[in-house]
């Protein structure tokens, strides 16, 4: 039942496809052309497109990759030194859905002229954090991701829905379920796992038009398979968009008072396919174990998960956004939160349904830990490896439990009566600028095992300082001509 053509055409598990099998597919289906597709440094994917002229070309392609010059991807890398290959990733192939010639598209790492995975490519900081956790741990991680975005068309003047009040409304009061259900297809046969997708808590209308958010959940899978699917589906939800005459946008913040988009991240360690993020009906020393890791690099993982200013207008109070490092329960507000996950061996579906089985069902399986900072600003692959290193760090630590006994909360922290409670935790930054003085400050963690190289490091702290945004939102908080100008510039961020 698998909607990737490809993969339902060979009968195969994407990890399984061969260069072979690409071939037979290709000349099967009359595909004429193969785009070689790659993330740079500012997180979206590039293309290099190939007409195919014949078997022997396609074979070469398949076979060698090509050449990049990697200092215009990449610009840490000297000019005198740039040449990079791209390597296509064959489980990564999907028909392109855009494309008016029949054409493949495939995912491609980088590597260097010695024949190595270039050290600062993001797909290949991913894989050494994967394979550092491992190490670690002898688990495997996973993530899922949450897609938030918001439509902007203009005003028809019908089936209004009310102001911020959006979650989960059905059509007419929601214009885009179409275009949801359409992007949510075309992810799915390229690839995607997806869980479900909604309309969101944020619309308003201004100035003739209407700005309505939606959301695309993703289902848990190997943490380097995850940022794959999340890269192309930004990429396939742009450019349906573009299809249709719309305007979409995965900016943290678009105005002042109204939801902001984030791009909050599920986690899970799982070995030998068992979750072990529960135990005896109760989150389990491990997951309290990752959340402690959480906990103490959060103020640094901001610099991978909100890399412009406007990531900082949606960190504030009362906006369901985090601001403290702190976990917990039920509170939305919270860094991580640990959602409803059916701990317990239960059988509701025999209560709604009295004609199924009343045996008791375990589906523990279903259990994450929710990473709630991040936005749409956020470089995918690598803030993914900067989860990976803090999940990792985690077990890593002197007294993991400890710190996340410390940093729990069941509370809602902005009330007044625990305001106490409130002063003793930590702020996760305010700006850009804070954000790399802070990963300045915890770069030995990430830095170790040669997860990330020195050379990225030091490429990004230069870039958020060249924000000079500390301070900034207090600065221009009641000036919605200079907050706007903002908006502007990072409205396409990601």
């Amino acid at each position: 039942m698998n909607p990737n053509p490809i993969v339902q055409y060979l009968n195969k598990h994407p990890e399984e496809l061969t260069k072979a099998d690409l071939i037979k597919y290709i000349e099967d289906n009359d595909i004429e052309m193969i785009n070689f597709r790659y993330v740079g440094w500012d997180g979206r994917l590039k293309t290099l497109n190939f007409f195919i002229g014949n078997r022997e070309h396609l074979d070469h392609l398949l076979t060698a990759g090509e050449r990049v010059d990697g200092s215009s991807l990449f610009p840490f890398i000297e000019a005198g030194s740039s040449d990079l290959y791209v390597i296509p990733r064959y489980k990564t192939a999907y028909v392109n859905p855009f494309s008016d010639i029949p054409t493949l598209d495939i995912l491609c790492s980088y590597y260097d002229r010695y024949g190595n995975a270039f050290e600062g490519a993001p797909e290949n900081i991913l894989k050494k954090a994967h394979d550092a956790f491992r190490k670690v741990t002898g688990c495997e991680f996973e993530t899922m991701g949450e897609l938030e975005y918001y439509i902007i068309s203009e005003d028809e003047g019908l089936f209004k829905a009310d102001d911020q009040r959006g979650y989960h409304e059905s059509s007419p009061f929601s214009k885009w379920n179409s275009f949801r259900t359409h992007a949510m297809k075309l992810i799915a046969e390229s690839g995607g796992m997806m869980k479900y997708g909604h309309s969101e808590v944020g619309n308003f209308t201004k100035e003739g038009l209407v700005y309505e958010q939606n959301e695309i959940e993703f289902l848990p899978t190997n943490v380097e398979d995850s940022a794959d699917q999340l890269i192309k589906a930004k990429w396939i939800i742009r450019t349906l968009a573009a299809h249709y005459g719309i305007e979409v946008t995965f900016a943290p913040k678009i105005t002042v008072g109204k939801a902001g988009s984030g791009m909050h991240v599920h986690t899970r360690v799982m070995k030998d396919g068992k979750n072990m993020m529960t135990e005896n009906g109760d989150l389990s020393k491990i997951a309290k174990t990752v959340i402690a890791g959480y906990m103490d690099l959060a103020p640094s993982l901001t610099a991978f998960g909100n890399m412009n200013p406007t990531s900082y207008f949606r960190l504030v109070p009362h906006q369901e956004a985090p601001t403290n490092v702190c976990w917990g329960d039920r509170n939305r507000s919270v860094l991580v939160r640990i959602p409803l996950g059916w701990r317990a061996p239960v059988n509701m579906i025999h209560k709604v349904n009295p004609q199924e089985s009343g045996d008791l069902i375990d589906l523990s399986d279903k259990q994450t830990v929710e990473f709630r900072s991040p936005d749409g600003s956020a470089d995918i692959y690598l803030l993914l490896a900067g989860l990976t290193v803090a999940a990792r760090h985690g077990f890593e630590m002197k007294d993991p439990l400890k710190v996340a006994e410390k940093t729990y909360v069941d509370v809602n922290i902005f009330d007044e009566e625990h305001k106490s409670k409130l002063s003793k935790l930590e702020q996760l930054p305010g700006s850009c600028e804070e954000s790399a003085d802070m990963l300045l400050k915890q770069r030995d963690i990430y830095t170790k095992y040669n997860v990330f190289p020195d050379a990225e490091i030091n490429f990004l702290v230069k870039l958020l300082k060249k924000h000079e945004d500390k301070g900034l939102i207090a600065k221009i908080k009641d000036d919605d001509e200079k907050i706007m100008a903002l908006v502007n510039k990072y409205f396409h961020c990601g």
